[in-house]
């Protein structure tokens, strides 16, 4: 029996749901489903209903947190950018993914194209090394290999993984999330407290209970970021005891420009003067890296290359360019000082996006030449497949591949990659995650933090400083950022979390030699107090989503870098 729309409104009032008009045009004229009202009935939290949650309901078999969704939602249409929101609802929907027969490979080019190479020198600075518990226990893959592998592969030994996270799924309470950030608190606070000007913190408890105008110091969360009407900056800060504003006078020169980057979430120390249940601030601490840090380098020469965002699958995945690069790693092009340097590359580092997956955005597949997320994995493993044995390839998932957004992202999911796992030089650590290279004896190697850089996008969005000045071009400002603040994801917004980790798995609690991030699709290079800060470039032009965004990607770009000098130089694949 057929419903008109007064009787669906009606009825679905009834049961405390409102109902749009998407969802409206698309159940006309279709028969009423007994099956389908029962399911909404079990829905307790569903407020609204679209077709895109009618879709969520018809197929799903176990209940969805509506509240999330719905955020989600609201996110998508307030900042114009429905990633996350597409991203749950093919979670939630059981789809099956539309196999394609055609051959997805094509012939590479008899036409060499010489590399160019831009030069991009590496400034020093000095540190002793950082170290610190480790995360979490990880080991490497285990790997079967003949003896001609086990030739190739001698260097296997000066690969270690440092933490990858595994994630084991349980029913989630507020508490675990506020565990997090009891956590975040405490490690940060610690590094805080190590700086001169905050050796004599106190509770906030404490000094609300002042009653006298004095001098005090103290360290907390940022629960809030607002303007006053004269237009000063309050914070709401918070700790383990209390709340307490916080005042940034505007007519600080010095300081205001630095309050204007604060953003929620984060741990800052402030000192400053007390008042009646606030705090006048005159500087802002962050855990940042010590200035003592110092660039490391490594006591034989050989090289780290670094790519992400390869996007195989996509109608625009740069092939041709790609198997340039892959001839110059083999060493069958470009100049006498080329190919030995393509010699010399030890370890190739990949940051997320090997695949450009499916269901990312609206009409995604419209840009697929690959619908079938297996077979992008395939077309990967036979593309990577022609880097020589004796290189070192790590990869770490991003937002495009095979496992769920929230961060820490697994490793991928063997059922879908078994062929990747398959590869014996491959090893596969979480996003994030941390590995030390080129350890010999008297050299304890280099500590690499991946991270693909999902929440990129927020403080692109949010940090008018970092907008400002080049926004999705300048990944070195973000980067400093995070280094500065020693997160990867301070504001908890920026990215889903993954609650389920006894301690904020996002934190940077050990210091690295390099930070390596993707994602934004534009290759930069620059060093902050020792860390060489490298955004790998992208091997996809640009896409009709990211035109809409208006998003300039610089594609074809690999960072190489000497670990013995830490000199940097980006090839041109194009």
């Amino acid at each position: 029996m057929t419903k008109s729309k007064e009787e669906i409104i009606e009825e679905m009032f009834e049961k405390g749901v409102l109902i749009s008009e998407d969802f409206l045009k698309k159940e006309e004229n279709q028969s009423s489903d007994n099956k389908f009202t029962g399911k909404i009935e079990a829905e307790e939290d569903l407020l609204v209903l679209n077709s895109d949650y009618a879709e969520v309901i018809k197929q799903q078999t176990s209940l969805v947190d509506w509240h999330e969704l719905d955020s989600l939602k609201v996110g998508s249409e307030k900042e114009r950018n429905d990633d996350l929101y597409q991203n749950e609802l093919q979670q939630l929907k059981k789809s099956e993914l539309v196999l394609q027969n055609s051959n997805t490979s094509k012939e590479t080019s008899s036409l060499e194209v010489e590399l160019n190479v831009e030069e991009n020198g590496a400034t020093t600075s000095t540190t002793t090394e950082t170290k610190s518990e480790e995360l979490i226990e990880s080991s490497m893959n285990v790997i079967e290999l003949n003896e001609s592998e086990k030739n190739n592969l001698a260097m296997l030994k000066n690969v270690e993984i440092v933490f990858s996270y595994t994630n084991i799924p349980f029913k989630y309470k507020i508490n675990d999330f506020g565990n997090i950030f009891r956590s975040r608190y405490k490690c940060l606070e610690k590094l805080l407290r190590n700086r001169q000007e905050l050796r004599s913190t106190l509770t906030i408890n404490r000094i609300l209970g002042k009653k006298e105008k004095e001098k005090v110091s103290i360290i907390g969360v940022i629960e809030d970021v607002g303007t006053t009407r004269s237009g000063h900056i309050m914070l709401t800060l918070e700790d383990l005891t209390g709340k307490i504003k916080v005042l940034v006078s505007k007519n600080n020169k010095d300081l205001f420009p630095l309050a204007k980057e604060l953003v929620y979430d984060e741990v800052i120390g402030i000192t400053g003067n007390c008042g009646d249940k606030i705090i006048f601030a005159n500087n802002i601490i962050w855990p940042d890296i010590p200035e003592t840090n110092e660039m490391r380098k490594g006591n034989k020469e050989e090289y780290a290359i670094f790519l992400s965002d390869l996007h195989v699958g996509s109608n625009v995945f740069l092939e041709d360019e790609f198997n340039k690069f892959l001839r110059w790693i083999q060493g069958d092009t470009g100049n006498d000082k080329q190919r030995e340097l393509a010699n010399k590359v030890k370890y190739i580092i990949i940051a997320g996006d090997l695949v450009d997956g499916i269901g990312i955005y609206p009409t995604h597949e419209e840009d697929l030449k690959i619908k079938d997320i297996k077979k992008q994995y395939e077309e990967v493993v036979r593309l990577i497949k022609k880097i020589p044995l004796n290189k070192k390839i790590i990869v770490c998932p991003g937002n495009h591949d095979l496992v769920h957004l929230a961060e820490p992202q697994p490793v991928f999911y063997p059922e879908y990659t078994q062929c990747l796992y398959d590869q014996p030089n491959v090893i596969v650590v979480s996003n994030p995650a941390m590995i030390n290279i080129g350890k010999t004896e008297d050299f304890s190697g280099f500590n690499i933090l991946m991270y693909h850089g999902c929440s990129f996008d927020y403080y692109v969005a949010n940090v008018e400083s970092i907008r400002n000045n080049g926004g999705y071009h300048r990944a070195d400002l973000i980067m400093k950022f995070l280094l500065k603040r020693r997160h990867l994801a301070p504001a908890f917004k920026s990215v889903p979390y993954f609650p389920g980790h006894k301690e904020d798995p996002l934190l940077i609690k050990t210091i690295p030699d390099f930070f390596v991030t993707g994602h934004i699709h534009y290759s930069k290079v620059a060093n902050y107090k020792g860390v060489t800060m490298i955004s790998g470039s992208c091997w996809q032009a640009k896409t009709s989503f990211q035109e809409k965004l208006g998003h300039e990607p610089e594609p074809a770009r690999v960072p190489v870098v000497n670990l013995k000098t830490r000199e940097v130089k980006i090839l041109k694949f194009v």
